[in-house]
């Protein structure tokens, strides 16, 4: 198996629900059209291939210079313990640069995960849930 690495190559809406589901990402993977406006409205997307199939994605909104929001990151059950999100990490931060700070906010399932490619818990944060 070789996985291939694509930067800004938006994969559709039925793969991206295809992976989120798989990974057990909690995105509204029931409505397709907000799915798709979450990836029109990003700005760096990095995608990992294993021959055609999207077995990984990292989504940013970032602006080049400050700071990058890491919204999503997810990889197919079967390839986790592979590399493949360490990857999409650096793959992400070699795409922004070094002025650029990398943050997200982690799902709890992920909390141990982070840490282990290179991220540092914050404690000052705060959010604005959704209403939906």
């Amino acid at each position: 198996m070789e996985i291939t690495y694509k930067i800004d190559s938006v994969p559709t809406p039925q793969q991206i629900i295809q992976l989120y589901n798989d990974a057990g990402l909690p995105r509204p993977t029931h409505d397709l059209e907000r799915i798709k406006k979450m990836y029109e409205s990003s700005n760096l997307i990095v995608s990992a291939w294993d021959d055609e199939v999207l077995v990984g994605a990292a989504r940013s909104i970032t602006d080049w210079c400050w700071s990058c929001y890491l919204a999503d990151l997810a990889i197919k059950q079967t390839h986790q313990k592979e590399g493949i999100g360490r990857k999409l990490v650096d793959l992400t931060k070699a795409q922004i640069g070094e002025e650029t700070m990398l943050l997200l906010l982690s799902v709890p399932t992920a909390m141990e995960y982070y840490p282990k490619v290179g991220f540092a818990k914050q404690e000052s944060s705060f959010i604005i849930n959704r209403e939906r």
